[in-house]
């Protein structure tokens, strides 16, 4: 099983680990809510973890138009 890091707006690859045996404790997910995890953590066909985060680009995007966050998919 991987953890792939995608941008959760423009689908950027932001980096993976190849490795079987990390825990949510070493990863950091015992941190979040129900609701968080929901939102941030998803698991492809092949049981693949894809944890969605923002990349410094459409970090930087946003922050100079708050109103992308108004459109479903400001940076595609």
């Amino acid at each position: 099983m991987a953890v792939n890091y995608v941008c959760k707006h423009c689908q950027m690859t932001l980096g993976s680990i190849f490795q079987t045996d990390l825990t949510e404790e070493q990863l950091g997910f015992h941190f979040l809510t129900a609701e968080e995890r929901s939102d941030i953590i998803a698991y492809n066909s092949n049981g693949d973890m894809i944890v969605k985060l923002v990349c410094h680009y459409c970090a930087e995007a946003i922050d100079a138009n708050p109103d992308l966050l108004l459109v479903e998919n400001p940076l595609q």
